[in-house]
């Protein structure tokens, strides 16, 4: 039987040095399995939630962990995450056969023996040349813009996902790897940082006392995808009204206008920086210095429309052609429920001071 095929050994319910298992593999395709997976899921912390919680992840945040341990759907499924799923046994087998490090189907949800909320969904098992499970193996699906990211080691979401696998485990190595661009494999050693192990179930651990189990939610950040988060939790509710504290409302609006200030302050500078290097080019497009590029200044930056019709009229009127577009005016007065579901929430802080 080939390496690739084999499902790892399970003897009793310890099926790690240091985990045992908590939940069998299952189908993900079935709704009953799914929704037990994920309530085992909710009862502790997982090596997807591990980078979030920390604040690595540029996909999810400490809040939208908290959020769906509390058994709020954040993240639908979607055709990204079930091609993830499905092309996962492609990446596993083509590391192995690039590698020569033969993995295995692991037995399901695991579960540190001494830390019962740290838990643990492996890709695939890598065993020994014996058959036996040495680590974890981490398989990623992403884009080809992501190439740079996955060059020089594997980029800090993954990386802590396969040292939480090492870490529930008990294990002293772990891969990453990632299919970019679908024809590209990058695949990265993770070695047991004994540092990072203690750090990661300190710090998980407190987090789940406090988030979890006592249910107070994180504190708020500045996570771009935070913000996406909250506009997207609460269901609005036309014309309510939410009463907050004077001193609190009017330290939140005095930070946020000082870094209004900063942030134009910083903006005008950094413009002023490149209007320098703008005028050291000239009528180049590259400036170097020797055999090195130090800057360029091409014309390849977005389309101005405007010009174009102003310049170029007849030309313009040539081309334009019609498009299909939603009839937003309609949508608003006959679908008012699937217009609001899909409206974005705005921020607006008036100027006059309370």
């Amino acid at each position: 039987m080939s390496p690739n095929t084999l499902t790892a050994p399970v003897v009793g319910d310890l099926v790690a040095p240091t985990a045992r298992l908590v939940l069998p593999a299952g189908d993900q395709n079935d709704p009953a399995f799914r929704a037990e997976w994920e309530a085992t899921r909710r009862m502790g912390i997982g090596g997807s939630d591990v980078a979030a919680i920390l604040g690595l992840d540029k996909y999810r945040g400490p809040r939208h962990v908290y959020e769906e341990k509390h058994g709020r759907e954040i993240v639908r499924d979607n055709e990204a995450m079930e091609i993830g799923r499905e092309i996962e046994d492609f990446i596993a087998r083509l590391f192995s056969k690039r590698t020569g490090v033969p993995v295995a189907t692991p037995p399901g949800t695991i579960a540190h023996v001494d830390h019962a909320w740290a838990l643990v969904n492996i890709d695939r098992d890598t065993l020994d040349q014996d058959g036996q499970v040495v680590g974890p193996l981490e398989c990623k699906n992403r884009s080809e813009y992501q190439l740079e990211e996955w060059e020089e080691g594997a980029p800090d979401a993954p990386a802590l996902q396969a040292h939480w696998g090492i870490t529930v485990g008990g294990y002293q190595r772990g891969y990453v790897a990632a299919l970019v661009g679908g024809n590209k494999l990058r695949w990265h050693v993770i070695e047991r940082d004994q540092a990072m192990v203690d750090h990661l179930l300190e710090y998980c651990a407190a987090w789940h006392e406090r988030h979890i189990l006592e249910g107070f939610p994180p504190p708020v950040d500045g996570l771009e995808t935070t913000k996406d988060l909250l506009g997207r939790l609460y269901e609005v509710k036309p014309e309510a009204i939410a009463e907050v504290d004077l001193g609190k409302a009017r330290d939140l609006r005095s930070r946020r206008k000082a870094l209004d200030e900063q942030v134009k302050a910083l903006s005008e500078e950094k413009t002023a920086v490149e209007n320098e290097m703008r005028d050291l080019a000239g009528t180049a497009e590259l400036v170097r210095v020797g055999a090195a590029t130090a800057w360029t200044w091409k014309a390849n930056g977005n389309f101005n429309e405007r010009d174009f019709r102003a310049q170029y009229p007849d030309l313009a009127a040539d081309l334009t052609t019609t498009v299909e577009v939603l009839d937003m005016a309609r949508l608003k007065a006959e679908h008012t429920a699937a217009y609001d579901a899909c409206r974005g929430r705005r921020l607006f802080v008036p100027k006059k001071e309370i």
